[in-house]
């Protein structure tokens, strides 16, 4: 399973599910960082299925 993080969300989770076998990653992460659209947050969301 995979999580994409959102900026309001603390970092510190995506730390958490790793270290269970999951895939995450945090918007901070992204290209534009925590200045990525919503629209494009979906979008990613929806390619990384």
């Amino acid at each position: 399973m995979k999580f994409l993080i959102d900026a309001h969300l603390s970092r510190h989770l995506i730390f958490l599910l790793q270290h269970h076998g999951y895939d995450a990653v945090h918007t901070l992460d992204l290209e534009k960082g925590n200045q990525t659209s919503d629209t494009e947050i979906n979008k990613i969301s929806e390619y990384e299925q």
